[in-house]
């Protein structure tokens, strides 16, 4: 996919004096007292911003925070703790701008944060007025913002559409070249792993990526609905019944490609959801009606490490199991060490997904960790992001 990027234009020359406007996404968690409980998103939005300073803009930077109504102001929905703690970062002032859309004052080597742009009438429907007045704010719009990329917004798609130069900042350039990587020109043998509670869900992901991989590994709910599929009795287990078609047919589609959907051959089971809950290892076969599969078991997650340590490229989305109870964390476990020991090419996303890579401490092997939940699963899912495609036919000269 051909964008024009950031870093490029700064090392060109092109950016010193000029008004730059980065979309980047600094929706952090916080307390009730509005304190920020974790600041990734606002660290990983750094590097974009100081190149932009380093390279002599008058520096814009916006972002939603959380989902607030617009029009309706309301002190919760301010950006205010992330301003003071973008400026703890940066080691400067980041003055917050209220009411921006008709002008900023800003001067080259300034920053900036323009407050919640989703408060804004118009933003999440992408209104052309409001796109327009955006574009004439800037002379060279970026998007940092992955996060956001699925979604067609005032602020990801619309001012890139009118900007005089719309970009790709550094991070949503780095998720570009990840996807690509892994799903246009992998590595073979290609290895998704696709895990959750419920196939529902996740059809669709599953549908698009049995066209492209070379094993498909399910987990969690999804894959009881699979051993279902394949005549295992799950007993109590979550499941979709009625999805039972759904799943006979991913595994067909694998199977004509001569791939497959690897079923579990143990599992680890309890009589009740709970940490405290006896776990009890048995073959597939041997599932009890009052039964809860919670993990898969040993055997199957050896098997499956051994198939990720061959692998070329491997795409993690889900946990196999309940892996924030310990006693049915060993297969989450020992796939996300296989993916870690693996020499193929690893990109995950997800929320639960990134909480396994933290409670294993393997962020340093992983590949590429993706920072968009929504934006990772469509992709995943082939459809093309609005902020990949407008940005595109930008570059394309749109």
């Amino acid at each position: 996919m051909n964008v024009l990027r950031f870093t490029d234009l700064c090392a060109q020359g092109k950016v010193a004096g000029q008004r730059v406007f980065i979309r980047a996404d600094l929706n952090v968690p916080q307390d009730d007292t509005g304190r920020i409980t974790e600041d990734t998103r606002i660290r990983a939005s750094v590097p974009c911003i100081r190149a932009a300073l380093d390279a002599g803009a008058a520096v814009m930077v916006t972002s939603h925070l959380g989902r607030p109504t617009e029009g309706q102001f309301k002190p919760e929905d301010s950006l205010a703790p992330v301003a003071a703690r973008l400026g703890e970062l940066l080691g400067r002032q980041v003055p917050l701008v209220s009411d921006w859309v008709d002008g900023v004052q800003v001067a080259p080597g300034q920053v900036v944060l323009l407050e919640n742009c989703r408060l804004n009438k118009g933003e999440k429907k992408n209104d052309e007025a409001l796109s327009r007045k955006l574009a004439a704010l800037t002379d060279i719009y970026v998007n940092d913002a992955f996060g956001t990329a699925h979604r067609a917004e005032a602020t990801t798609y619309g001012i890139a559409q009118f900007a005089k130069v719309a970009s790709a900042g550094p991070l949503l350039a780095a998720e570009i070249d990840a996807i690509t990587k892994a799903l246009a020109q992998p590595q073979r043998p290609l290895v998704a792993i696709v895990a959750g509670s419920k196939v529902s869900t996740k059809l669709t992901i599953l549908k698009s990526l049995a066209e492209k991989v070379d094993q498909l590994i399910v987990g969690g709910g999804i894959a009881n609905t699979f051993m279902l599929a394949a005549g295992l009795k799950i007993g109590k287990s979550l499941a979709e019944p009625d999805l039972i078609d759904q799943a006979k047919a991913v595994i067909d589609a694998m199977r004509a490609r001569g791939a497959a959907v690897p079923i579990p051959v143990d599992v680890v089971t309890a009589k009740a959801f709970a940490a405290d809950a006896a776990a009890t290892i048995k073959d597939a076969t041997d599932v009890a009606d009052d039964d809860l599969i919670l993990d898969i078991g040993p055997k199957t997650a050896e098997l499956l490490a051994a198939q990720l340590r061959e692998a070329g490229t491997i795409v993690w989305n889900g946990p196999v199991g309940v892996f924030e109870f310990d006693a049915f964390a060993n297969g989450t476990k020992t796939i996300a060490h296989a993916i870690a020991d693996s020499k193929a090419f690893s990109i995950a996303g997800g929320g639960d997904t990134l909480a396994a890579i933290a409670k294993y401490g393997i962020e340093d092997k992983i590949g590429y960790i993706s920072t968009g939940g929504g934006a990772f699963l469509e992709i995943l899912e082939g459809k093309t992001l609005p902020a990949f495609e407008i940005l595109s036919k930008r570059a394309a000269g749109g």
